[in-house]
């Protein structure tokens, strides 16, 4: 990855994206048939490049020259972008997710001082409780639904979303909000009138939810995060509270109902890898961590800029150029994973995926996503051995959405 000179060879023509979402895997097929880095026209017609090699991703995650502030967001700068363009929300919100250099790293130390892997390995008890409560659901369910019942609603998404909302301390009352509101917010097909409202409500949700905690601060990680200070006394001021709580939310509990769900469908789909753990020959981590390289939870995550013309894979990205990662690309990439990429194996050698990011933005919720996905999975084979899809892969309907990368619902038949 190189420093391009001004007036290289252009890309090649651009490719359209859908906004609707749709299976990733035969688009990133098309997409890396013109290079590991692909020049795509993003929603509303919007300029963009998506990275789809894996060692082609890890670099430019890592490179010096690329940035994450929307400052650098060329289109957007020159007020381009309108306010409900439905990818916003990701290059404005507020926090460390859109923050480089010294105000990243002051950032997520405020942030890691709260968010600790000892408050993380405290929830594996409540974890475990909270499988079990939900695996209770899932049978009721199916038993009023005459032997069927979506996973998805019933045990993939309420685990998550309690595990974080708990951790937030938030209350049960506004989750199902929360859930929906997320949706919408990384949906790449809603209109600007949609994304408008459906920002504004959660922020408002979550601006609500850190006056409560600091009128009444509780042993929760917004508390903490309230709380927490750098030695200078610097603190997260109240739109980076904001900004970090809509992080957690959203990546906290879609990515990892995401996670599931995939496991899930894959599983199902290749019972003799179900065996092998099963016989002792692979562990439940083996499967997370194949199911986060052969099927990412998010598929293209939007958004870094090159701060000057950076070629990747021999293709130019001009400067200001907002980015997406591929991710669900790059795990099958057959130049990193063999030609055997797209199978499901969870014998693989350990993996060298990219699901939770790279370099200094590297996802601080992995071991709680990794906690919350083993101990889920487990359990569920457990109490249901001979669980099934009841509806064939092909009739999924799919997430609306060109970030996450599963689908809506998961009708399963839990036999005992």
């Amino acid at each position: 990855m190189t420093e391009a000179a001004t007036g290289a060879a252009g890309p090649a023509e651009p490719y359209v994206l859908d906004p609707r979402g749709t299976d990733p895997h035969p688009v990133n097929e098309q997409l890396r048939e013109r290079g590991p880095a692909a020049p795509v026209v993003l929603p509303g017609g919007v300029d963009g490049f998506v990275v789809t090699g894996h060692d082609e991703l890890r670099d430019f995650l890592g490179h010096p020259h690329v940035a994450k502030d929307a400052c650098h967001f060329a289109a957007l700068r020159r007020g381009e972008i309108p306010e409900g363009w439905p990818l916003r929300t990701f290059a404005t919100v507020p926090g460390m997710t859109t923050a480089d250099g010294a105000d990243h790293r002051r950032l997520r130390s405020l942030v890691t001082r709260a968010f600790t892997p000892r408050r993380v390995e405290l929830l594996r008890p409540r974890v475990t409780e909270l499988v079990g409560e939900l695996l209770d659901d899932l049978a009721e369910a199916a038993d009023e639904g005459g032997g069927t019942a979506d996973l998805r609603r019933h045990f993939a998404f309420p685990l998550p979303m309690s595990v974080i909302c708990e951790l937030l301390g938030i209350g049960p009352e506004p989750r199902l909000r929360l859930h929906r509101l997320s949706n919408l917010i990384v949906s790449t097909d809603i209109s600007p009138a949609e994304a408008v409202a459906a920002n504004r409500e959660i922020m408002a949700i979550l601006a609500q939810v850190a006056a409560d905690r600091l009128a009444d601060p509780g042993d929760d990680l917004t508390s903490a995060l309230i709380a927490a200070r750098e030695d200078d006394g610097d603190r997260l001021s109240e739109e980076e509270l904001v900004g970090t709580l809509l992080l957690m939310i959203v990546a906290g509990h879609e990515t990892t109902l995401n996670l599931i769900t995939n496991a899930v469908r894959a599983l199902c789909a290749h019972r003799d890898q179900l065996e092998l753990v099963r016989s002792g020959r692979a562990g439940w981590d083996d499967v997370v961590e194949e199911t986060l390289r052969h099927n990412s939870p998010v598929s293209y995550f939007p958004f870094r800029y090159p701060v000057r013309d950076l070629e990747v894979g021999g293709t130019v990205i001009p400067a200001g150029t907002p980015v997406l990662a591929g991710y669900s690309a790059a795990g099958r990439d057959p130049r990193a994973h063999g030609k055997d990429a797209d199978r499901f194996d969870v014998t693989r050698p350990p993996s060298r995926h990219l699901s939770f990011g790279h370099g200094a933005h590297y996802c601080l919720g992995a071991p709680l996503a990794r906690l919350e996905a083993t101990t889920a999975l487990e359990a569920l084979f457990t109490r249901f051995p001979g669980l099934d899809l009841a509806r064939p892969e092909e009739e999924l309907p799919r997430h609306r959405s060109l970030v996450g990368n599963s689908v809506q619902i998961l009708p399963v038949r839990p036999v005992p």
